[in-house]
């Protein structure tokens, strides 16, 4: 999520698969898709940002299922840009959602925890800092 621009509330601003052999579904998506990566040094392993193969726009990600993402389920994971973490997590449960991954820090991005709907998907709330809104 270090893109310099604009971040909307409302916006799916991120999107990454968590899995247990990231390596392996990495090199998947590099021959099916094309995509190219990068890593991303995240203390003692690396996780990759996927970049497209003529620009190198970074679109996703693919997570290593340790550290901060050992609890998040292993499928493709959106994003979405809130204004209040506290508030969007209060209003999930109280219309019938739950949480599945408590909040978390991600760094100087910000906060984000992911939540499941009344129907079963799946979504991570993300709350930039201040700083990070704008970049």
């Amino acid at each position: 999520m270090s893109e310099s621009r604009s971040l909307e509330i409302g916006e799916i601003t991120w999107t990454d698969l968590t899995v247990e052999n990231a390596e392996k579904i990495r090199d998947f998506y590099r021959e099916v898709i094309g995509w190219n990566s990068t890593e991303l040094e995240m203390g003692g392993y690396s996780d990759f940002l996927m970049n497209t193969p003529s620009t190198g726009k970074t679109v996703a990600g693919i997570c290593h299922a340790r550290g901060v993402n050992a609890d998040l389920p292993p499928q493709w994971l959106i994003y979405i840009t809130v204004e209040s973490l506290p508030k969007s997590i209060a209003r999930c449960v109280e219309r019938g959602g739950e949480i599945v991954v408590a909040p978390k820090s991600m760094g100087n991005e910000g906060r984000y925890c992911v939540i499941k709907d009344p129907a079963g998907a799946v979504a991570a709330l993300f709350e930039a800092t201040k700083e990070s809104r704008t970049r």
